[in-house]
């Protein structure tokens, strides 16, 4: 990428997946700038934080004009920050499920509308960061899961409306290594387990998803807008494989040709 001078958001930057594309963004010689309602335990070096609750419609305009009128301009809004804890349906009531909804969705469409104008006088672009949870079932977890299919729609739909001073992009991203992975895989064993599930046999790492979030970013990727960029290691094997007995024998008793 060639960044320099250019201004990116990262919103939810200060730890996890955001940290990694902050620094991404970072290293490729680009302004950054961090938010989140929280200051980082671990700041992220080079980063600008600046506190935002992205519920808050007025603040997040408010947010954007200021980044501008600090920087004059912003090249690229990175929609990163979310998340869910594991909830069945049945349990916490659908108060809670619409939370999910709204830091998930809500709040990324809230983000993109008030820095639009900016973008669009950059001619820059928007990403979304989604997950592989809004491309399958995802049980306990299915509120974030439809906010993430949600959140691919409503790229493709940006990308369209916004074309061609905007380009809107989604990386759809699996397992991630981050300082949080216990919190959804539990101890060691149970995230070796998660990343031997893996077709590449590792769980990604912040910098994969950053990079890839550089490249969607850069002039390299000028003709790419409304698509969606899987940063998965391969996907999931399905797990139909493993449960047939069709390729557990070798010989002309399965078909196979003498």
């Amino acid at each position: 990428m060639e960044p320099d001078g250019r201004v990116t958001v990262v919103t939810g930057g200060t730890r996890g997946v955001g940290a990694g594309i902050a620094r991404a963004f970072l290293d490729a010689g680009g302004t950054v700038v961090v938010c989140a309602r929280r200051p980082p335990a671990t700041p992220v070096d080079g980063a600008v934080y600046l506190p935002l609750d992205l519920r808050d419609t007025d603040a997040v305009g408010e947010f954007f004009t200021g980044v501008v009128h600090r920087y004059g301009r912003l090249d690229c809004l990175v929609n990163n920050a979310g998340g869910t804890p594991y909830r069945p349906l049945a349990d916490g009531g659908a108060a809670r499920h619409a939370r999910v909804l709204a830091l998930n969705l809500t709040a990324p469409l809230t983000a993109s509308i008030a820095a639009y104008e900016h973008l669009r006088a950059a001619r820059g672009s928007v990403l979304m960061i989604g997950s592989v949870s809004g491309d399958r079932p995802s049980p306990g977890s299915a509120a974030y899961g439809a906010a993430k299919a949600g959140l691919a729609s409503l790229a493709r739909s940006m990308a369209v409306e916004w074309a061609p001073e905007v380009r809107v992009n989604t990386l759809v991203v699996g397992p991630v290594g981050t300082e949080l992975a216990a919190r959804h895989y539990g101890d060691e064993q149970g995230v070796a387990a998660v990343a031997r599930t893996v077709p590449l046999g590792r769980l990604a790492e912040p910098s994969d998803v950053g990079d890839a979030a550089v490249f969607l970013a850069s002039e390299r990727a000028a003709y790419i807008s409304g698509a969606s960029l899987h940063v998965h290691g391969g996907g999931e094997r399905p797990a139909f494989l493993a449960a047939a007995t069709v390729n557990r024998t070798s010989g002309p008793e399965r078909g196979e040709a003498g």
